[in-house]
């Protein structure tokens, strides 16, 4: 009998930051990771890990510690600020990659934009 994983192991889990597919036994896992709370923190935080090895390297720089660590600054923020831009492409790229539909969203959002536009739908009658 083989035993569903809960959650990937570390090096699986790696490799998902860097864009690999999770073995189908981890489709739940994933689409929690992806629409359940919290998931945009956990995003940025994936989508830092590729650049590690970058900031490392700028780090080994030849010159001043502030200089370096200016420098590992700049790719930082870039880094974040790419990161956070292409938040929903990623997200859905992600998605459909683990064969789950790629609009799929926190179930939680989804409730209360219903609700809201019943609320909606109520008040302004056609």
């Amino acid at each position: 009998m083989i035993r569903e994983q809960r959650r990937p192991n570390p090096v699986q889990w790696v490799g998902y930051a860097f864009g690999r597919r999770l073995p189908d036994s981890l489709r739940e896992w994933v689409r929690n990771d992806l629409t359940g709370t919290h998931a945009a923190t956990r995003h940025v935080l994936r989508g830092l890990v590729p650049f590690t090895p970058l900031f490392t390297v700028f780090l080994f720089f030849p010159g001043e510690l502030w200089l370096r660590g200016a420098m590992v600054l700049l790719a930082l923020l870039l880094a974040l600020f790419y990161t956070v831009a292409f938040m929903p492409m990623n997200r859905a790229h992600r998605l459909a990659k683990h064969g789950l539909p790629a609009d799929l969203e926190n179930p939680e959002r989804a409730r209360r934009r219903a609700v809201e536009r019943a609320r909606y739908a109520a008040q302004h009658p056609h």
